[in-house]
């Protein structure tokens, strides 16, 4: 049953529309544009899977002290990340008014010493950023699908300014999308090829992962102890993770499309 149910012009303007079914309340531009789904008993529970391989970004900088996020739309990551790393600054750029409304629909948390959400463009904003951020999540899509700000060459290139030494970017992207493995390519090409690709098991995303510096540098020994900790903290589930990354960053590092 829908919460909000679309009407033809919102669906024509692009606008986001809730729907609230068995227990979730999903954001959508349209049937095949989901962009966020929340467990209403559980507001701060991340339902999605590619949501747990951004959050396994995490393994490789688990101190983290300051977090840029590109898109806001349901809030999951910023609710998770608000509830379980409270040592931490989330700063969010969203394009969209309308998606920034329904933050209270979703128990996204007011902005306090913690949390920022700003209504701007996230290209232009992070390209402001010098090493100011710890980890980087791109997960910025409307009814078109990615802009083409958030996969230019120049886009990539700014993330990678804003990370400090050590840090991490991670971007989520329609695995079957046409154009994904030449965005992975640029992503590989703006940090030296210090990059790895994993994908859902239902084959929709891809979560491409890079590095300023050497972060990656972690035995897969290490990396699933590391994940099997996010997996407790967080109340995920990351199976292979750690042999699928690490079989990815060789592959890319090698020039191996993903």
């Amino acid at each position: 049953m829908s919460a909000a149910g679309p009407t033809r012009e919102q669906v024509e303007a692009g606008q986001p529309y809730l729907v609230e079914q068995d227990g979730l309340l999903t954001l959508a531009f349209s049937e095949l544009a989901v962009q966020s789904t929340m467990d209403i008993a559980d507001p701060a529970r991340l339902v999605l899977e590619y949501s747990h391989l951004m959050v396994a970004s995490l393994a490789f900088v688990p101190a983290a002290r300051r977090i840029a996020l590109i898109g806001l739309g349901g809030g999951s990551l910023v609710k998770a990340c608000h509830r379980h790393l409270p040592q931490t600054r989330l700063e969010v750029a969203e394009l969209s008014p309308e998606v920034i409304a329904l933050r209270g629909r979703f128990h996204v948390p007011p902005d306090d010493e913690r949390l920022s959400i700003h209504c701007i463009d996230g290209a232009e904003w992070i390209a402001r950023h010098d090493r100011a951020f710890d980890l980087v999540w791109v997960d910025g899509f409307d009814i078109g699908g990615m802009a083409p700000a958030l996969t230019s060459p120049r886009f990539f290139d700014a993330c990678h300014d804003a990370l400090a030494d050590g840090g991490v970017f991670a971007m989520n992207m329609y695995a079957r999308d046409a154009l994904a493995d030449a965005w992975t390519e640029r992503i590989a090409a703006g940090f030296a090829r210090s990059v790895a690709a994993v994908t859902t098991a239902d084959g929709d995303n891809r979560v491409v992962f890079a590095a300023r510096g050497r972060a990656f540098r972690l035995s897969e020994a290490r990396l699933a102890q590391q994940t099997r900790r996010l997996e407790r903290m967080f109340g995920i589930a990351l199976p292979g993770f750690a042999r699928d990354f690490i079989a990815s960053r060789r592959r890319l590092a090698e020039g191996v499309p993903a």
